[in-house]
């Protein structure tokens, strides 16, 4: 239904950054990067589409980059809640997930 949805509204960006962050729930990153990347380009300043595409960076080992965007992510004030967890992450990086598209191609 996202993929969908995208198709219909592809300069959504926040449908974009669903569709992104789907793909990166199911440990498929080149497709959440390039999707995410793309939603940033649509939402510049959304602090929780830049917190998603760090987050995808991080996974690709991406780090430097990763940290950017989580810095940005704070510049753009993101709810209460998301400030002391996109800290620890600028602080600490993330729990690598397997990398699920890997896995099933065989490499």
């Amino acid at each position: 239904m996202i993929k969908r949805a995208v198709e219909l509204r592809p300069n959504d960006g926040y449908i974009v950054d669903s569709l992104g962050w789907a793909y990166y729930r199911l440990g498929d990153f080149a497709n959440a990067t390039q999707l995410l990347e793309h939603a940033i380009e649509l939402l510049p300043e959304d602090p929780t589409i830049n917190d998603h595409l760090g987050d995808a960076y991080w996974q690709r080992g991406r780090l430097v980059e990763a940290r950017y965007q989580w810095r940005r992510a704070l510049q753009f004030k993101p709810e209460a809640d998301q400030v002391k967890t996109i800290e620890t992450k600028i602080d600490q990086g993330i729990a690598k997930i397997p990398a699920a598209a890997a896995a099933t191609r065989g490499g």
